[in-house]
């Protein structure tokens, strides 16, 4: 048997408009980083459900998935593994927006050479996940699957 560490699930958003992507802007150890509208998969949550209520309560938009840009394995330093999976969509203002998380310090929209040249990244999977986008990287949401509940025991 081998040593199992932890794994953490999250979703992730890569959302383009006329060239430009959009990132928020948080705190990460103590210094301000850019990555894509992401989270944690809460219980109960599927994945698409996931990234829709992330990208709404990080940049007051809604979201709209059309594909997912695959999944990425990062190991943090303590060993713990974050499975990551990322979709693609337009995003638009909420007609009633509720208060951003306020965990997020401000939305920009950046080409990714300005984000990568101008500011420290949360992590590489961003640009990771924009360079799938571009190179036209689409997986059907069907995909993805949903939650399945196991019948009561």
């Amino acid at each position: 048997m081998t040593d199992r560490l932890p794994c953490h699930i999250t979703v992730a958003a890569v959302i383009e408009h006329d060239g430009q992507f959009l990132f928020v802007e948080e705190t990460d150890g103590g210094r301000r980083v850019l990555n894509q509208p992401a989270g944690h998969l809460d219980a109960g949550e599927d994945l698409v459900d996931a990234v829709v209520r992330e990208v709404r309560e990080e940049t007051c938009m809604a979201f709209t998935p059309d594909a997912t840009l695959g999944c990425d394995l990062l190991e943090l330093a303590g060993g713990a593994v974050i499975l990551r999976v990322t979709f693609s969509g337009a995003a638009t203002p909420l007609p009633s927006p509720t208060p951003r998380d306020p965990a997020i310090h401000a939305l920009h929209w950046l080409t990714p050479e300005t984000a990568e040249r101008d500011w420290p990244l949360r992590s590489p999977l961003v640009m990771r996940s924009i360079r799938r986008y571009r190179e036209g990287l689409r997986v059907p949401l069907a995909a993805v699957g949903s939650l399945v509940r196991t019948a009561a025991q």
